[in-house]
Order: C-alpha cells, then sequence, then structure tokens
C-alpha cells in the first residue's frame, strides 16, 4: 500500500468505463473505498464537460473537472471556471482549411468544441455514434469555416477528425507535429480513430499540474493517475505513480510506474487494491 498519495486522478474511456459506458461497481467501490482514506479523487479526460459531468458525479468528486485533455477546468459545485485555454484561433482555421478537401471527399468528418457544444458540418454516421456515447446532440452548421468567420467572437475549445481511416489520421498526426511546434500546438489520440488538436497548454499533465501544485498545494509525488491511451502519457508521465491500462498503447505502458489489467478486467479495482487499499 502506497501511503502518501493523496490524489488519484482517472480518465473516463478505456479507463473506467469499456464498452457499456459505464463504471462497473467493483471499481466504483474501490473507488469509495479510496476517498474513505481521505484521499481525493479527480477526472481528467478528452471529453466535453457535459459529457464527463456524469462520470465526475457518479464517483462523486469534489474537484474540478478537467475536460478537453484540460482545456476547460470548471468546478461543477460552485461553477467556478479555474481554466479555459482555447485553441488559438489562427491554427483552428489553417488546420480546418488542411482538413476540408478531406471532409468534402467524406474521409473524415471535423468536430469544433465551441460553448461545450458539438459544432459539425453535418451529422453524419460517425457523428451520430459519437454523439450517443457522449450523451449529447451535435449542432450541424454547414461550413465549419464560414462559421468561424462570421462569428469573430468565437473560441474553439479543441478541434477533433475522426476517421475509420487509422492510417490516414496517422498521415494527418506526422504531417501536423510537422508543421506546428509543440509550443504552439497540442496534438494526441485518445482512441484510434480520433486526432484532437488543442492549446499547448492543454493537455492532461499540465492540468494535473495546475489542480495538484496551484489548487490543492500538493506535490507530484503525492498523485496517482491512471489512463489508457496518448493523451494521458503526460499526466502519468507527471504522477508520483502513473499507472497504465492493460490495452494502452507500448509507449504508454513504457512510460508507466505500473501495468494494470484491461478496462474489462476491471484494472482501477485492481489499481487501486494494490496501491492504495
Amino acid at each position: 500500500m502506497t501511503t502518501d498519495i493523496r490524489l488519484l486522478v482517472l480518465d473516463i474511456d478505456g479507463t473506467l468505463a469499456g464498452e457499456s459506458n459505464q463504471i462497473s461497481p467493483r471499481v466504483l467501490d474501490r473507488i469509495r473505498q479510496v476517498q474513505q482514506r481521505g484521499i481525493a479523487v479527480a477526472i481528467a479526460t478528452g471529453r466535453m464537460y457535459q459529457s464527463a459531468l456524469r462520470f465526475h458525479q457518479t464517483v462523486g468528486s469534489t474537484l474540478p473537472l478537467m475536460a478537453y485533455q484540460g482545456a476547460l477546468i470548471k468546478c461543477p459545485h460552485s461553477q467556478t471556471l479555474h481554466r479555459h485555454t482555447p485553441l488559438p484561433r489562427a491554427l483552428a482555421l489553417e488546420i480546418l482549411a488542411d482538413l476540408a478537401p478531406l471532409e468534402a471527399q467524406e474521409q473524415l468528418s471535423i468536430h469544433l468544441y465551441i460553448d461545450d457544444q458539438l459544432h459539425v458540418r453535418a451529422i453524419i454516421d460517425d457523428t451520430q455514434a459519437y454523439a450517443e456515447r457522449s450523451g449529447i446532440q451535435p449542432v450541424a452548421v454547414g461550413d465549419l469555416t464560414t462559421l468561424m468567420e462570421t462569428n469573430r467572437g468565437i473560441e474553439t475549445t479543441k478541434l477533433l477528425a475522426l476517421s475509420e481511416n487509422t492510417d490516414l489520421l496517422s498521415d494527418i498526426l506526422t504531417q501536423l507535429a510537422q508543421r506546428y511546434a509543440t509550443e504552439e500546438l497540442y496534438l494526441t489520440r485518445s482512441v484510434e480513430y480520433f486526432v484532437e488538436a488543442t492549446h499547448p497548454l492543454a493537455n492532461k499533465g499540465e492540468a494535473v499540474r495546475f489542480l495538484t501544485e496551484d489548487l490543492l498545494d500538493l506535490k507530484p509525488g503525492q498523485v496517482m493517475a491512471i489512463g489508457d491511451n496518448f493523451n494521458d502519457l503526460e499526466m502519468i508521465c507527471y504522477a508520483g505513480l502513473g499507472v497504465a491500462m492493460g490495452d494502452a498503447p507500448a509507449p504508454v505502458k513504457q512510460a508507466a510506474d505500473w501495468v494494470a489489467p484491461g478496462v474489462e478486467a476491471e484494472g482501477v479495482a485492481i489499481a487501486l487494491e494494490e496501491f492504495l487499499l
């Protein structure tokens, strides 16, 4: 048992929730036992704030919710907005211009997240499936570039490209990474069907650092973080105890201090039993 952990940070998809899109009773029970020992629990997710809210409520977190990879950090209890770091407008327009031909050929769909609403050109099958899992209603607005250019006050929290062609997404990720420095743009994949772009400070590592040090006055060594994909890499590396799920890509597992079983094997419960209970 690790006695110095004061904060447990959990990802949602592939970590807390698997195919069922729910948290299993066993995992929930172990989280509650952890809280009874005085360890605070926080959620850090690539999901929209409104989509992540039910998980935050289910685990009974009293801390701010870190959504959109940390681009939006807001307390559901007090409604305090601690941080919002939107994607720089010029970059959002450049990326839209780059991806527009592929979207026109229906090789991918583009999601823009504005004011915690999902804006899309049109609601196609991929978007509908995403919306159903997220529990949100997309807003079909036609051309996204036109939307941004005619509404100059719009701030995009995150831009996401979605496609079943994972090779195409890998190429897009490589091209964007070559074009933009890491201090200009944060790029990641939370699942293999997504490429996500946010402000360079909008990553889970920076979000967890902000929560840990600025809001809670704790140290990295007092944090345990559990995640399953590339967007969890920074927080796994930041935490004194970083845990990767068994389904995580090899680089994420290699960066972790410990590898738990996969989400369907209730890996979070097993990790908590191993280190905190």
